[in-house]
């Protein structure tokens, strides 16, 4: 089980950052950052569960970061949360 959390966890991450590489996906969107934040949240889980410091620092670092962005984001488009035409 914890594999199948770290596998989603990671491709939470990937996605997005493959998406934006190809510009199918712009980072200053709520897509983008949400599923960072939730990624990261997920690895930063397992990461606790294994008692893996390294990775504790950088996903809760990740995760703080995407939490950050995400809030960015919202503030600067408050009732659209991502352009039209940009997920």
């Amino acid at each position: 089980m914890i594999q199948l959390v770290s596998l989603a966890g990671a491709l939470l991450i990937l996605i997005p950052f493959a998406a934006t590489q190809l510009h199918r996906l712009a980072i200053q969107t709520v897509s983008y950052q949400l599923l960072n934040l939730i990624g990261s949240g997920a690895l930063t889980t397992v990461a606790i569960i294994n008692s893996q410091y390294g990775f504790i620092l950088l996903e809760g670092v990740w995760a703080l970061v995407s939490l950050y962005g995400l809030a960015s984001v919202m503030r600067q488009n408050p009732k659209s949360p991502s352009p039209p035409g940009v997920s």
